[in-house]
């Protein structure tokens, strides 16, 4: 276990060269985590327990930050049938005015924060939370509406569009803003999928209007704090990058899939502008031998050892199904041979 410095993961998002080969991840699984930790399990009745085994691994694993999800607050809908996925148009709450004036939203200031003090005495020195959300502005919405009848509302009653759009991300600025001030929280991730492999879910129009302006406020509440802000966002994302980049401001992007843009091509285009986290291929992980997986980690390392802006991970996260050998060669390639 090598000793985290903080600094390393502030320097990839500044764009600078890290002092050493650094990783990033926004979440894994539990049987890794644990796989990871061996024995150095926490009491199964502490209410933070998964939290603990996640942090503990994330550490072990040669990270310079731990994931967490900051309090309980979300945006509850209704059921889903959920297995490995789920469809996106189950669980549907809101599909108008009356069900929109009906629904019973969570209000952020009355949530717990208070793990990111707990969990603080996870934290070796050296080491910081990255601070994710409930999901994002986009991906609350449509699980409250289902994705067909947000496509219907944003066509029909654009004022409706505009109010749900305006209610999940005004709440998402004020989760944000409650746990940027805790001195746990390194930095933030706002996690919030944006499109698949061919399209943006809905159009960069419609995202311009009614998404990104709370995209651009949360980013803000990171950097009024002194904190930098990265985003997680899947699938295609082409003509919304200079958004990305220019107006929302993230420090950096994360998910990576070489169908849509390879990461070596990714880190050409924008690498100067925006940092690069993660991007092996997870299909790519899952399907290659581990000398192939190895083989390109160590290129992207080289590619970007003096030019910053880039730390080794999956291009999305790592589900049980990836297989863990092929993940722990992944990240070996940048931890082998540290010597902190």
């Amino acid at each position: 276990m090598s000793k985290p410095c903080f600094d390393n993961i502030l320097r990839v998002l500044d764009r600078k060269a890290p002092k050493r080969p650094t990783l990033f991840e926004f979440f894994m699984n539990q049987p890794l985590y644990k796989r990871v930790i061996g024995n150095n399990l926490p009491p199964e009745n502490d209410p933070n327990c998964n939290l603990r085994i996640q942090a503990r691994a994330f550490f072990k694993m040669g990270y310079d930050y731990a994931s967490l999800h900051a309090s309980e607050f979300g945006f509850p809908g209704g059921e889903h049938h959920r297995e490995k996925s789920r469809s996106l148009n189950e669980g549907a709450t809101i599909t108008d005015r009356k069900s929109f004036n009906a629904y019973k939203w969570m209000d952020p200031d009355k949530c717990d924060y208070s793990r990111l003090d707990k969990m603080a005495d996870e934290l070796p020195e050296g080491g910081k939370f990255m601070v994710y959300g409930p999901g994002g502005v986009l991906e609350n919405v449509i699980g409250l509406t289902g994705f067909d009848n947000l496509c219907f509302i944003l066509a029909d009653d654009p004022k409706l569009a505009k109010d749900l759009f305006d209610a999940v991300g005004s709440r998402l600025v004020r989760y944000y803003e409650i746990a940027v001030q805790y001195k746990s929280a390194g930095f933030l991730m706002s996690n919030d999928d944006w499109g698949f492999k061919t399209q943006t879910m809905i159009s960069p129009a419609d995202l311009r209007k009614y998404c990104f302006p709370w995209h651009k406020k949360i980013v803000e509440v990171g950097h009024k704090a002194g904190k930098p802000v990265a985003l997680h966002s899947c699938g295609y994302s082409k003509e919304i990058m200079d958004d990305v980049i220019n107006d929302m401001k993230y420090d950096g992007k994360h998910s990576q899939e070489d169908t849509i843009q390879p990461i070596e091509e990714a880190y050409e285009q924008y690498g100067k502008r925006i940092c690069l986290l993660g991007g092996i291929d997870v299909d790519f992980v899952c399907r290659s031998t581990i000398p192939q997986i190895k083989e390109r980690a160590k290129k992207m390392l080289e590619r970007s050892a003096k030019r910053g802006s880039f730390a080794l991970g999956t291009g999305n996260s790592v589900p049980e199904y990836v297989p863990q050998d092929n993940f722990l060669a992944l990240i070996s390639t940048a931890t082998d041979g540290r010597k902190d």
